[in-house]
Protein backbone atom coordinates (compact mmCIF):
# COMPACT_ATOMS: atom_id res chain seq x y z
CA UNK A 1 0.00 0.00 0.00
CA UNK A 2 1.17 3.47 -0.81
CA UNK A 3 1.38 6.39 1.33
CA UNK A 4 -0.16 9.65 0.38
CA UNK A 5 2.16 12.36 -0.37
CA UNK A 6 2.32 16.11 0.08
CA UNK A 7 2.30 17.99 -3.23
CA UNK A 8 4.96 19.60 -4.33
CA UNK A 9 3.61 23.55 -5.24
CA UNK A 10 3.35 24.61 -8.89
CA UNK A 11 3.55 27.85 -10.55
CA UNK A 12 -0.03 29.68 -11.33
CA UNK A 13 -0.13 31.04 -14.75
CA UNK A 14 -3.11 32.65 -16.11
CA UNK A 15 -4.36 32.71 -19.88
CA UNK A 16 -6.14 36.25 -20.46
CA UNK A 17 -8.80 36.45 -22.95
CA UNK A 18 -9.76 40.10 -23.30
CA UNK A 19 -11.93 42.67 -24.91
CA UNK A 20 -10.47 45.38 -27.19
CA UNK A 21 -12.66 47.61 -24.88
CA UNK A 22 -10.64 46.16 -21.84
CA UNK A 23 -10.17 47.47 -18.68
CA UNK A 24 -7.42 49.08 -17.25
CA UNK A 25 -5.14 46.86 -16.63
CA UNK A 26 -3.63 48.22 -13.49
CA UNK A 27 -7.56 47.73 -11.96
CA UNK A 28 -7.21 43.70 -13.09
CA UNK A 29 -3.35 43.67 -11.80
CA UNK A 30 -4.87 45.16 -8.06
CA UNK A 31 -7.42 42.35 -8.25
CA UNK A 32 -5.56 39.19 -9.69
CA UNK A 33 -2.28 40.69 -6.89
CA UNK A 34 -5.11 40.92 -4.02
CA UNK A 35 -6.24 37.04 -4.86
CA UNK A 36 -2.71 35.70 -5.88
CA UNK A 37 -0.03 37.61 -4.85
CA UNK A 38 2.53 39.56 -6.87
CA UNK A 39 2.95 39.02 -10.59
CA UNK A 40 6.44 37.57 -11.23
CA UNK A 41 6.03 37.63 -15.03
CA UNK A 42 3.83 38.93 -17.91
CA UNK A 43 3.67 37.10 -21.08
CA UNK A 44 3.09 39.14 -24.21
CA UNK A 45 0.04 40.68 -25.36
CA UNK A 46 -1.05 38.00 -28.74
CA UNK A 47 -3.96 38.39 -31.54
CA UNK A 48 -6.53 35.59 -30.60
CA UNK A 49 -7.17 34.26 -34.32
CA UNK A 50 -8.33 30.98 -33.09
CA UNK A 51 -12.24 31.12 -32.41
CA UNK A 52 -14.77 33.72 -32.97
CA UNK A 53 -16.75 32.55 -29.25
CA UNK A 54 -15.75 35.20 -27.76
CA UNK A 55 -16.18 38.19 -30.01
CA UNK A 56 -19.59 39.63 -29.22
CA UNK A 57 -19.48 39.29 -25.97
CA UNK A 58 -16.52 41.02 -25.75
CA UNK A 59 -17.49 43.49 -28.06
CA UNK A 60 -14.65 42.39 -30.61
CA UNK A 61 -12.00 39.79 -31.58
CA UNK A 62 -10.47 39.44 -28.05
CA UNK A 63 -6.40 39.28 -27.30
CA UNK A 64 -4.86 37.12 -25.11
CA UNK A 65 -2.28 37.76 -22.43
CA UNK A 66 -0.58 35.82 -20.01
CA UNK A 67 0.44 36.27 -16.50
CA UNK A 68 2.45 33.80 -13.64
CA UNK A 69 2.88 34.57 -9.82
CA UNK A 70 5.53 35.15 -7.01
CA UNK A 71 3.80 32.56 -5.06
CA UNK A 72 3.63 28.98 -6.41
CA UNK A 73 0.43 27.16 -5.19
CA UNK A 74 -0.98 23.65 -3.52
CA UNK A 75 -2.46 21.75 -6.68
CA UNK A 76 -5.05 20.84 -4.43
CA UNK A 77 -6.31 24.39 -4.71
CA UNK A 78 -7.16 24.71 -8.50
CA UNK A 79 -10.60 24.28 -8.09
CA UNK A 80 -11.17 26.98 -5.55
CA UNK A 81 -8.58 29.48 -8.08
CA UNK A 82 -11.12 29.18 -10.67
CA UNK A 83 -14.09 29.92 -8.36
CA UNK A 84 -11.86 33.31 -7.47
CA UNK A 85 -11.00 33.75 -11.25
CA UNK A 86 -14.49 33.83 -11.87
CA UNK A 87 -15.56 36.37 -9.51
CA UNK A 88 -13.31 38.75 -10.37
CA UNK A 89 -14.26 38.16 -14.36
CA UNK A 90 -17.45 39.30 -13.09
CA UNK A 91 -16.51 42.29 -11.42
CA UNK A 92 -15.48 43.80 -14.64
CA UNK A 93 -18.26 42.36 -16.36
CA UNK A 94 -20.45 45.20 -18.32
CA UNK A 95 -24.12 45.12 -18.88
CA UNK A 96 -24.10 41.21 -18.30
CA UNK A 97 -20.83 41.02 -20.50
CA UNK A 98 -17.61 39.90 -19.92
CA UNK A 99 -14.70 42.17 -20.75
CA UNK A 100 -12.32 39.40 -19.73
CA UNK A 101 -11.70 35.93 -19.85
CA UNK A 102 -9.42 34.14 -17.24
CA UNK A 103 -8.02 30.60 -17.40
CA UNK A 104 -6.33 29.41 -14.57
CA UNK A 105 -3.64 26.83 -14.99
CA UNK A 106 -1.16 25.57 -12.77
CA UNK A 107 2.47 24.84 -14.44
CA UNK A 108 4.51 21.66 -13.08
CA UNK A 109 8.10 20.46 -14.12
CA UNK A 110 6.07 17.60 -16.32
CA UNK A 111 2.59 19.53 -17.12
CA UNK A 112 0.61 21.89 -17.45
CA UNK A 113 -3.15 21.82 -16.06
CA UNK A 114 -5.91 23.73 -16.76
CA UNK A 115 -9.35 24.51 -14.35
CA UNK A 116 -12.80 24.66 -16.65
CA UNK A 117 -16.58 24.53 -15.63
CA UNK A 118 -17.01 22.52 -18.57
CA UNK A 119 -17.11 18.86 -18.23
CA UNK A 120 -15.82 16.23 -21.23
CA UNK A 121 -14.42 12.46 -21.08
CA UNK A 122 -11.13 13.73 -20.53
CA UNK A 123 -12.03 15.88 -17.60
CA UNK A 124 -11.27 14.67 -14.00
CA UNK A 125 -13.76 16.55 -11.06
CA UNK A 126 -11.87 18.42 -8.70
CA UNK A 127 -14.06 19.46 -6.38
CA UNK A 128 -16.83 23.12 -6.11
CA UNK A 129 -17.98 22.14 -9.47
CA UNK A 130 -14.97 22.75 -11.23
CA UNK A 131 -12.98 20.39 -13.68
CA UNK A 132 -9.19 19.76 -13.93
CA UNK A 133 -7.86 18.94 -18.04
CA UNK A 134 -4.21 17.63 -18.69
CA UNK A 135 -3.93 20.31 -21.46
CA UNK A 136 -0.09 19.33 -21.99
CA UNK A 137 2.92 17.22 -20.53
CA UNK A 138 6.25 18.01 -20.63
CA UNK A 139 8.61 15.49 -22.47
CA UNK A 140 11.94 15.34 -24.75
CA UNK A 141 12.90 19.04 -23.70
CA UNK A 142 9.01 20.72 -24.59
CA UNK A 143 5.54 20.70 -23.78
CA UNK A 144 3.44 18.96 -25.99
CA UNK A 145 -0.33 19.05 -26.84
CA UNK A 146 -2.65 16.25 -26.45
CA UNK A 147 -5.60 14.78 -28.66
CA UNK A 148 -7.86 17.21 -26.36
CA UNK A 149 -5.43 20.29 -26.34
CA UNK A 150 -7.23 23.60 -27.19
CA UNK A 151 -5.65 25.03 -30.29
CA UNK A 152 -3.73 27.75 -28.50
CA UNK A 153 -2.80 25.81 -26.06
CA UNK A 154 -1.36 23.69 -28.57
CA UNK A 155 0.14 26.56 -30.08
CA UNK A 156 4.34 26.77 -30.78
CA UNK A 157 4.21 30.42 -29.46
CA UNK A 158 2.26 29.42 -26.24
CA UNK A 159 4.06 26.65 -25.78
CA UNK A 160 7.19 28.48 -26.43
CA UNK A 161 5.84 31.33 -23.15
CA UNK A 162 5.02 28.34 -20.90
CA UNK A 163 8.52 26.68 -21.62
CA UNK A 164 10.12 30.27 -20.20
CA UNK A 165 7.30 30.15 -17.20
CA UNK A 166 8.61 26.41 -16.24
CA UNK A 167 12.36 28.37 -16.11
CA UNK A 168 11.28 30.28 -13.39
CA UNK A 169 9.70 27.30 -11.55
CA UNK A 170 12.78 25.57 -11.96
CA UNK A 171 14.95 28.48 -10.14
CA UNK A 172 12.11 28.81 -7.82
CA UNK A 173 11.79 25.49 -6.41
CA UNK A 174 15.60 25.61 -6.62
CA UNK A 175 15.66 29.01 -4.67
CA UNK A 176 13.09 26.51 -1.59
CA UNK A 177 14.76 23.64 -1.71
CA UNK A 178 18.28 25.74 -0.68
CA UNK A 179 16.20 27.30 1.71
CA UNK A 180 14.88 24.32 3.07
Amino acid sequence: MGSPLEFSPELLVLGLLHSPLAIGDEALAESLERSFGPIRRRGPDLPFPWSGYYDEEMGGRPRRSFLSFERLVDPSTLARIKLATNDIEASFSESGSRRINIDPGLLSLGRFALATTKERPHRIPLGLGIFGELTLIYEKGEYRALPWTYPDWASAEYRSLLAAFREDLKLELRRMKREG
